[in-house]
């Protein structure tokens, strides 16, 4: 099971640092555009992370992984895919002296 998460953590990742990168490339300078995306996955993950405790002992599994561990894999997707993302993001930018 910790398997499972930790592959689609990976997947995840891949996706949102790619996602956010072609925005960012695809955008303005002055807008947020590139960081939403990392945005809804945190809260979808969020919202993954707390279903269990609210649906009680029905156990819903997918691809090997509960819904709480897809939600810990959409934070973790969500939190390097956003950090990187600003990375990039201060890179671009022009150095101003």
């Amino acid at each position: 099971m910790v398997q499972s998460v930790v592959i689609i953590g990976a997947v995840m990742t891949i996706i949102m640092v790619l996602l956010g990168v072609g925005l960012l490339k695809a955008s303005s300078k002055a807008t947020f555009l590139p960081y939403y995306p990392g945005v809804v996955i945190f809260a979808t993950g969020v919202v993954m992370a707390t279903l269990p405790a609210i649906i009680g002992n029905g156990k819903i599994v997918i691809m090997g992984a509960g819904i709480g561990g897809w939600g810990i894999a959409f934070m973790f997707a969500a939190a390097i895919g956003l950090i990187l993302t600003s990375i990039v993001d201060a890179y671009k930018s022009e150095a101003v002296a």
